[in-house]
């Protein structure tokens, strides 16, 4: 599950810690929100219908950045529009901390979703292009621990600082504090080269520059939203559980801050396992099957822990499956999205199925807010969640298999040839000698 990283080259391990890292500081200014929701409730008479918006406009947001990222990424490269899109997440972060009330809120929130999404998505592209298809799934699905590693540190500075600081002026410094980070980050995005398979289309197909609509052409329209259905259903149900958890954890079981945050680590902590999972399923026994497997898996966790009559101590250990699983079908769509197009509008691609996934998902959690009206939180969440997960299961079966897939040969015009019945992949070192 892991010798796969001592195989990879010099510039494929330095592109794997700059999108490692550049995912983990996105994940920390993101969960900074839902860290502060019950915060901002309390201070501002938020209602939680309110909240859930709040959520929902991120990541609708994200859809339009991502797919404006990915556009600029297919024409520009990959590691310069990496750049601008993190810098401007984290600018507006910090304007986050200096508002006063919802609508304010709305919108520096809304215009970090931009950046957020674009990082995502050419940064996925990125790491996809430059990891030679044998490993692709595993050193792809493992980024996702940034993911759990970037939320862990959010969740340790949300529990220190409102632990020290009065709440209206701790959750202020911790949103300020999601711009530090970036100048490290920068600085590794400037030490990596383009992605190769990107260099050579660009040296070979110089003038083309796709249409902003050429993800919906005719041979690529019906993948085109197969992959965002399969998005939506895998965002819907993780953005549920990731908006929520820390208002469940506080308003429904009454934990303190403290315990929240314990809570909230045992989560985390799977999350971080779950991307490593994913990618050794995913390699061994295909993206479908393993997209499907995950999500039935999922579907069962999140009814048992919102909806059961649980125990603390059996919530507590059902958090680390739950964060297991949940990571589990995230970290799949990076590889499988960019093995589904050809280069020319790969990025492009990326940034629209994947974020338009966040964007129809981002419904989900504001569903939850306007359920909790009428339904007990748990309930709520347990509801959206299982159905979301469902759709995975839908789309995966509509979807082909792509393991193994050269990057260089993805046509346009024809379906990817389905490998389901292929055995385990070869070992990496045998295969390292194919190069990319």
């Amino acid at each position: 599950m892991f010798n796969w990283y001592s195989d990879l080259t010099k510039p494929e391990k330095r592109t794997y810690w700059a999108c490692f890292s550049g995912w983990g500081l996105d994940a920390m200014d993101t969960q900074m929100y839902a860290l502060a929701i019950p915060t901002l409730i309390a201070l501002w008479g938020m209602t939680r219908g309110e909240a859930g918006i709040l959520g929902t406009t991120v990541l609708i947001m994200a859809s339009l950045g991502g797919w404006i990222a990915g556009i600029l990424a297919d024409r520009y490269g990959r590691v310069r529009i990496l750049q601008i899109t993190i810098l401007w997440f984290s600018a507006f972060t910090l304007l986050s901390a200096f508002t006063n009330s919802f609508w304010q809120l709305m919108v520096t929130r809304g215009l970090q979703g931009l950046g957020f999404g674009g990082e995502w998505a050419v940064g996925a592209v990125l790491i996809s292009e430059t990891i030679r298809p044998q490993v692709r799934g595993r050193a792809v699905g493992s980024l996702q621990a940034g993911w759990a590693i970037g939320y862990g540190v959010a969740v340790l500075l949300s529990t220190l600082l409102f632990s020290t600081l009065e709440p209206s002026l701790a959750w202020r410094v911790l949103f300020a504090i999601g711009l530090l980070p970036t100048l490290l980050v920068l600085w590794i995005r400037r030490h990596i080269e383009e992605a190769p398979v990107f260099a050579q289309n660009l040296r070979e197909h110089a003038a083309d520059r796709p249409s902003i609509w050429a993800v919906f052409d005719g041979s690529t329209r019906v993948t085109t939203f197969k992959a965002i259905l399969l998005t939506f259903g895998i965002y819907g149900g993780n953005y549920v559980m990731i908006t929520w958890l820390p208002a469940y954890l506080k308003l429904a079981l009454h934990l303190s801050i403290t315990n929240v945050g314990g809570y909230l680590a045992i989560n985390i902590l799977g999350s971080f396992a779950g991307a490593f999972l994913n990618g050794w399923m995913a390699d061994r026994f295909g993206r479908r099957r393993t997209f499907i497997v995950i999500a039935c898996l999922q579907a069962i966790a999140v009814a048992v822990y919102t909806l059961a009559p649980i125990t603390l101590p059996i919530t507590l250990v059902l958090g680390f499956v739950l964060g297991t699983l949940q990571s589990g079908t995230a970290a799949g769509t990076g590889a499988y999205i960019a093995e589904l197009f050809p280069t020319r509008i790969r990025a492009s691609a990326q940034g629209l199925c994947g974020n338009a996934g966040r964007a129809i998902g981002a419904i989900m959690p504001a569903m939850v807010g306007v359920l909790s009206a009428k339904f007990e939180l748990g309930a709520a969440m347990g509801l959206c969640a299982c159905f979301s997960y469902l759709l995975v299961v839908i789309a995966a079966l509509m979807l082909p298999e792509t393991r193994g897939r050269d990057l260089t040969h993805v046509d346009a015009t024809s379906t990817p040839a389905t490998n389901e019945s292929a055995g385990p992949m070869p070992g990496n070192r045998a295969d390292s000698a194919t190069g990319h």
